[in-house]
């Protein structure tokens, strides 16, 4: 049903998408920017290690499309982007969001995710204030990791009303954040809504994470570090599904709510591993066992939450959101995607990443040489 503040009775509307040369980002712009010519997106990223140019080259020159080089810890940037551009709608994308990396430098991920929420409610508020009833909306995008570990299998999964129980520096960075985007709401009246999805997969994510890392390895015939015992098991979402949820909730989502956003198939991160291997020796011509024998068990990372699971049924019921991509085609068009954009690979596996794999994995794949190789935990 259409609500009185739903988006698309407004023609030529801004809509700013933070973090939007990001992996989900990235994917949000490129789907909803020729979707919808009748309104202006505004795309502000810092273009750190995880956000590529690259990642909107076929939108770049679009008529409906500005990017800005900022911070959006930085109050200066943010407020020059609200005053210049006026937005009426932001996407909260923005965020560091790799949870060793926030293990190793915890400080960054506390000025990006917190303070950098808190600068674009501000702007947000102080631009917004005097326009009285005309449509806005801050849609803020979180993770389910602020929920913590379910301990087995047969534990319920997240609701919106599970209590926050973060592990990671990354999960308790973004745990703030949502807090800060309700405290807005309901101290100022700012117009939120909330999402916390699962574990996204997809074309143009960063080489650092599991799926994208184990697909290019494997591809490389390098070895394919696997924390622990590989049990550890996610919620998988294709991409461009979390797109159109996230587009629906500010579409129409009720101000104030908060939405699971979860693809409904949970798997044990060995099982991922070996699905990629399969799939890549079919795309490659590769022989499936010489991949999996490249499968290494590692040291696990500290705090390592053993499962998600997220319970989607609001969004589902009231917005009529429902998953489209299953995870053996979502995995095949992803692999896809990276074997013909070599450019793009490169480009994200050079530099600072590179140092950062090196830093991360080469440790523990050292370690790991001295044992058996096997592809059972």
């Amino acid at each position: 049903m259409r609500g009185r503040d739903a988006l698309y009775p407004r023609e030529n509307m801004k809509i700013l998408v933070t973090g939007g040369a990001g992996f989900i980002g990235s994917n949000f712009l490129q789907i909803m920017v020729p979707r919808h010519p009748e309104h202006s997106f505004v795309c502000l990223d810092r273009l750190t290690y995880a956000g590529n140019p690259l990642s909107l080259e076929e939108i770049r020159d679009a008529r409906n499309f500005a990017f800005e080089t900022g911070d959006v810890a930085d109050p200066a940037t943010v407020t020059s982007v609200f005053e210049r551009h006026r937005p009426e709608a932001v996407v909260h994308f923005a965020a560091e969001s790799h949870v060793d990396r926030s293990i190793h430098d915890p400080a960054e991920f506390v000025r990006t995710n917190v303070l950098g929420t808190l600068q674009l409610l501000s702007a947000a508020r102080a631009s917004w204030a005097p326009l009285g009833g005309e449509f806005r909306r801050f849609h803020h995008v979180s993770t389910d990791e602020v929920y913590g570990s379910l301990h087995d299998e047969g534990q319920p999964a997240f609701t919106e009303e599970t209590r926050y129980d973060p592990s990671s520096p990354y999960a308790a960075s973004k745990a703030g954040s949502d807090h800060l985007v309700r405290a807005f709401h309901r101290t100022y009246g700012l117009p939120v809504t909330i999402t916390n999805c699962s574990n996204n997969y997809g074309p143009r994510q960063a080489p650092e994470k599991l799926i994208p890392l184990t697909m290019l390895r494997a591809v490389d015939g390098h070895e394919l570090p696997v924390y622990g015992t590989g049990t550890n098991r996610r919620d998988w979402l294709f991409v461009d599904d979390h797109c159109e949820a996230v587009w629906m909730v500010l579409e129409r989502g009720a101000v104030g709510r908060t939405y699971n956003v979860g693809g409904g198939d949970e798997r044990a991160n060995i099982d991922v591993v070996r699905s990629i291997c399969v799939l890549v020796a079919e795309e490659t011509g590769k022989a499936a066992a010489d991949v999996l024998a490249l499968i290494r068990f590692v040291e696990d990372r500290p705090g390592h939450d053993w499962r998600y699971a997220v319970e989607s049924s609001s969004i589902r019921r009231e917005l009529g959101w429902t998953p489209k991509s299953g995870m053996e085609g979502g995995l095949r068009r992803t692999l896809r995607w990276y074997l013909s954009h070599p450019k793009w690979v490169e480009s994200m596996r050079s530099g600072e990443h590179r140092q950062w794999l090196e830093k991360n994995y080469d440790r523990r794949l050292r370690a790991a040489a001295d044992k058996p190789t096997r592809t059972d935990p």
